[in-house]
């Protein structure tokens, strides 16, 4: 069973920034991997995805601020989440995408309020 570790996560005051981190348990070199988002009341949201060989896709709501990379060595993503609003406030949760194959992580709460 893949496991996912998300990390990174905390407060953060609108107009800050926070770095998220995932690692995968193994490779990732053939999967689309993604980031997630759910906030309480909502239905979990693919906010961002890099292909291996670095095409990326953002959501409406996060183009321009939110910043997704990958190591196919380390087996890690990474979110660089800048600009952050209190509509960014939700768990965040690596896996493939578009469509998630591996068992969900934890996630890591990521709070933005002043």
């Amino acid at each position: 069973q893949v496991q996912l570790e998300e990390s990174g996560g905390g407060l953060a005051q609108p107009g800050g920034s926070l770095r998220l981190s995932c690692i995968v348990s193994r490779n990732i070199n053939d999967y689309i991997m993604g980031w997630y988002r759910q906030a309480p009341g909502n239905q979990r949201e693919l906010v961002a995805r890099r292909t291996s060989s670095g095409i990326t896709n953002y959501g409406d709501s996060v183009k321009g601020r939110f910043s997704i990379y990958r190591d196919n060595v380390k087996n890690t993503v990474d979110l660089q989440m800048n600009s952050l609003s209190p509509k960014d406030t939700a768990v965040y949760y690596c896996d493939t995408a578009p469509k998630p194959v591996f068992t969900w992580g934890q996630g890591t709460q990521v709070t933005v309020s002043a």
